[in-house]
């Protein structure tokens, strides 16, 4: 992807500049007029060969810090301070070297003609699309305020969404990984010393012996070729989940894994129906809003199925027809889009459409570890097993084999 630096008008003729990620300028300018803009110029920018010394590279900027200045800025502006001066305020008080940069350079590009959106848009590793759309309407509308308290309270159901999530998976992810520990601790020093004990006896030992024993021999002898293709393959798998084809089909697999495909599904179905409400409350248009969440939820395969709403909107369908093409939401969703749709209250029943999925993750969720519970005791079971009948089922019957 490249970086292009553009310079547009909007429909009222004012003046709008950023830069945005693209793979060429024919993109750029497709994204642009999704968003209502009219390009004027589009030049690709220099791209950073490396960091200088004391670079900000390898700062992030946390949700949590994220969220801070999403509230001090709806407060500040509430409270009638100028834009770019509230910038530099919050500025000076960061502690997050990156996020006090991008504010100080936003601030003078605001001071230079540019609105606080395309100011935004020209760091996407900060301020997302959706950030950047809300914020572009709230300049609009004179809700500035409005729309910052909006998107951190986006953020905020974000970060607790993410944090049930981590708490539900926490025992399972150490359950695997005291396994995989266990394994290779037999594998390098366990077995080992059993299979020296096997040959001094020069016995004829059963194929599970003989079966991990090979195993750890393989192990010991090429562990830094099995390193090396290890990482080889984590680097290609890596690699290619960067590309659109692999992350297409990496997403639409995670939606289909046993047990836990359920509950990205109904996650990523609940973010789409919060951030369209938030969108629709804000104002944004239903084509770019769908544009926007497309980027927002987090998986390409829905993505591509939110841009093919997007698509039939465009060529006059209705809201509910779009969605029930997509065959992405339950009946009671579609029965909320229509109702919305017929009433003029989408924002607030995507709200409940929302909370209706949120509720069944927190369901799956809760289930999760009785769920997994009985195949990691079946894997636990099974390593007993091996281990059971590949050492100790030899020396089980030591004494034959010593007299042999």
């Amino acid at each position: 992807m490249n970086r292009f630096a553009y310079h547009a008008r909007d429909a009222a003729g004012a003046p709008h500049s950023g830069s945005r990620e693209a793979p060429d300028v024919a993109a750029v300018a497709r994204e642009l007029q999704a968003l209502g803009l009219i390009p004027l110029t589009i030049q690709a920018q220099p791209q950073a060969t490396s960091a200088p010394a004391g670079s900000l590279f390898s700062a992030k900027v946390s949700l949590d810090e994220l969220i801070l200045f999403s509230r001090q800025m709806s407060s500040l502006t509430r409270a009638g301070i100028v834009v770019d001066r509230a910038l530099r305020g919050l500025a000076e008080s960061q502690r997050n070297p990156r996020l006090r940069t991008v504010l100080i350079e936003a601030s003078a590009s605001l001071e230079g003609g540019a609105d606080l959106a395309s100011s935004l848009r020209g760091y996407p590793e900060v301020f997302s699309e959706l950030y950047a759309a809300v914020i572009h309407v709230g300049e609009n509308t004179g809700r500035l305020d409005q729309a910052f308290a909006q998107i951190a309270g986006y953020l905020e159901h974000e970060r607790e969404t993410r944090r049930r999530i981590v708490t539900a998976t926490r025992y399972p992810a150490f359950v695997l990984v005291t396994i995989g520990v266990a394994i290779g601790i037999l594998n390098v020093f366990v077995i080992p010393a059993f299979a020296k004990v096997f040959e001094k006896f020069h016995a004829e030992l059963p194929w599970q012996t003989k079966l991990i024993v090979g195993v750890s021999d393989l192990t010991v002898t090429w562990w830094p070729l099995l390193l090396l293709l290890g990482a080889a393959a984590v680097f290609g798998v890596r690699r290619y989940l960067r590309t659109q084809p692999g992350r297409l089909r990496w997403d639409r697999a995670k939606l289909r894994l046993p047990i836990l495909g359920g509950i990205f599904e109904r996650t990523h179905l609940a973010r789409f129906c919060q951030t369209f409400a938030m969108t629709a409350r804000a104002g944004v248009p239903i084509t770019v809003a769908l544009q926007v969440i497309s980027r927002a939820i987090g998986n390409e395969y829905m993505a591509e199925r939110i841009s093919g709403m997007r698509q039939g909107i465009e060529r006059g369908a209705s809201i509910t027809a779009t969605a029930q093409e997509s065959g992405m939401f339950t009946p009671v969703v579609l029965q909320m889009l229509s109702v919305g749709e017929e009433t003029g209250s989408l924002d607030e029943l995507m709200t409940q459409a929302a909370g209706f999925y949120e509720q069944e993750v927190d369901h799956l969720l809760k289930g999760l570890t009785d769920a997994l519970e009985p195949v990691l005791v079946i894997a636990m079971g099974a390593m007993v097993l091996v281990l059971a009948l590949g050492v100790f089922l030899p020396l089980w019957d030591l004494s034959s084999v010593a007299t042999r």
